[in-house]
């Protein structure tokens, strides 16, 4: 047992050291970023907060209001975990101050408690915690941060697929991958907070020896996610591309529009897709790795809204697969060229728009499939 308790008290120190040493990077690192990392780390800060108790229960002696204002920060962490997302997606993005509502479950949580912990004295603060289970207070707010992760969660993966679907509907560039590094985050964290509540089912019942087995899993596994966050962040620093939060999904447009819209092609779409082909085959703006819709918009002067419509509703193409189309063909044209047979598959992926050569492989096979490198070798 003591054993298991000296691996539980190393963990958590290596786990705060990390995450407070992160939070401090982001804090202090010098970046146009600076609201989003600002977030992050705070949110770091409140998961160091919590994870910490098995140090802190080494210097108590009992309940005390400090120590329960502790446990109740974790309703902050989602909700500013969520912001943090928000900020990353979208460029324009402030704080506001109807965002004092996600306040709210944190709020409450102190309030009920108010009565019968934060305002009587010790003796009847170690009763409430002895009678913890005949104390409405404790399942209120238990099941209040069970509803609190199931609701955040999904309104952060909602945010991500709506921002994903935005973003390849008005942008061309590999950042794509940021935002499935973001998804994949999300997951990661999902499981971690869900092996949490699992956990809980533990710590009052005849088996604390799994609670505190679960509490080393999670510690771990949060080490896992700090180092990986780290990781990213110093290797990529310019990790997502905003987009602006005013920016609509074509399918909103169409339903907007629906009385208006005809379904096939007009005479006008017609001259505007021959227009925006003309420009894609001479100009060749697909070379640019940060194209966007709005760049286009501005060279053909064609509206954003109107050339949204034409490629992703009329078209039924992401802008994002339509750019790509136009760099898949340009590569292919160097791939044929014997005169070029000495070029890598590199060199040309960087030629043609793409900085990722894991973008590079999807977009290639995905148009012709077949790989850069199997494509050459049967020419």
């Amino acid at each position: 047992m003591n054993d298991k308790i000296n691996v539980l008290l190393i963990l958590t120190v290596i786990s705060l050291f990390i995450s407070l040493f992160l939070a401090f990077f982001l804090l202090t690192v010098k970046t146009k970023h600076k609201t989003s990392n600002s977030l992050f780390a705070f949110f770091l800060i409140l998961t160091a907060i919590d994870s910490s108790s098995p140090l802190l229960e080494l210097v108590t002696t009992g309940p005390s209001n400090l120590g329960m204002f502790r446990t109740t920060l974790a309703f902050l962490q989602l909700p500013v975990f969520y912001l943090y997302v928000v900020s990353v997606c979208y460029s324009d993005f402030r704080l506001k101050p109807k965002y004092i509502l996600h306040l709210l479950p944190f709020i409450v949580s102190n309030v009920i408690l108010l009565p019968r912990f934060y305002l009587v004295d010790a003796a009847a603060k170690m009763n409430f915690i002895i009678n913890r289970k005949n104390m409405i207070e404790i399942p209120f707010n238990h099941i209040l941060i069970h509803i609190q992760i199931f609701v955040y969660f999904i309104a952060v993966f909602v945010l991500l697929k709506k921002a994903k679907k935005l973003y390849l509907e008005n942008f061309a560039g590999a950042n794509i991958n940021s935002y499935n590094w973001l998804f994949q985050f999300t997951v990661v964290l999902s499981i971690l907070y869900f092996i949490a509540l699992f956990k809980n089912i533990f710590k009052f019942s005849d088996y604390p020896q799994i609670f505190e087995y679960i509490k080393i899993v999670i510690i771990v596994f949060q080490l896992f996610i700090a180092c990986w966050y780290l990781y990213k962040a110093l290797n990529h620093p310019n990790l997502f591309r905003n987009i602006d939060s005013n920016l609509k999904l074509v399918s909103d447009i169409v339903l907007e529009e629906k009385n208006s819209l005809i379904a096939a092609i007009t005479g006008r779409d017609k001259e505007e897709l021959e227009k925006l082909q003309q420009y894609m085959v001479t100009e060749k703006p697909f070379l640019d790795p940060s194209l966007t819709i709005q760049d286009v918009s501005l060279a053909i002067k064609i509206p954003v809204r109107d050339l949204s419509l034409l490629i992703n509703h009329k078209l039924e193409q992401h802008f994002y697969d339509f750019v790509n189309s136009y760099r898949i063909e340009y590569a292919m044209n160097i791939l044929k060229d014997a005169t070029k047979s000495k070029v890598t598959i590199l060199e040309i992926l960087y030629e043609v728009g793409f900085n990722s050569k894991s973008s590079f492989n999807t977009a290639f096979k995905k148009h012709t499939g077949k790989t850069p490198t199997y494509y050459r070798k049967e020419l």
